[in-house]
């Protein structure tokens, strides 16, 4: 009787040692030996199931997405306006193991997206759903009176995102200057700067 072989659990074994090789030694370190050795097969099965090392690439960066979709579905249930947005916005931050090493992988793609074009239409439609979220958020907290500014909602989402973004890169290349306390009071600051003129 022939085997059955698990395409499917093969692909995200590959994918998920991709991750792992990432998360350990950087995204230069992970090469298609490298990730193959990780997953416990040969060069060869790679072939099988991804086209090249950026197929690889890619998927292990949709299955990161995927992740904190998943994990972010879960903690915006019932909430809405400021509320939502604070918890998104944090949920961004690199304030424990796991959320470091999910920036770590995000950060590490960005120079790569540069010259992937299908990394980059991936990384670009993936901070689009989050801009537009945030900017839902945003216009929910003001139609609630939550916020009240003459700014232009779509001005206040990019600051916030240039925010989150600035903060994570500072909070891992400078941990010691940056805790994870005051990561997330620097960004609690800022929403209630927005709160503070409804008030």
């Amino acid at each position: 009787m022939p085997k059955i072989v698990d395409h499917e659990g093969r692909r995200e074994e590959v994918v998920e040692a991709a991750r792992r090789v990432i998360l350990r030694e950087g995204i230069e370190a992970a090469t298609t030996r490298a990730i193959a050795r990780e997953a416990g097969y040969s060069n060869g099965v790679l072939t099988h199931y991804f086209a090249d090392k950026d197929d690889i690439m890619l998927s292990a960066l949709r299955s990161s997405h995927r992740r904190v979709a998943e994990r972010l579905r879960a903690k915006l249930g019932g909430l809405r306006g400021m509320a939502a947005l604070r918890e998104l916005l944090l949920d961004n931050l690199p304030l424990d193991d796991e959320r470091a090493g999910e920036s770590g992988l995000e950060i590490g793609f960005w120079s790569r997206s540069l010259s992937s074009p299908a990394m980059l239409r991936a990384q670009r439609a993936d901070a689009e759903e989050l801009r537009y979220l945030v900017r839902s958020l945003l216009g929910a907290a003001a139609e609630a009176g939550e916020i009240e500014t003459s700014e232009d909602l779509g001005d206040v989402t990019e600051r916030l995102l240039a925010l989150v973004d600035g903060l994570s890169v500072h909070r891992l290349l400078y941990p010691e200057r940056l805790g994870a306390e005051r990561v997330e009071r620097l960004l609690r600051a800022e929403l209630d700067r927005l709160q503070a003129s409804s008030a």
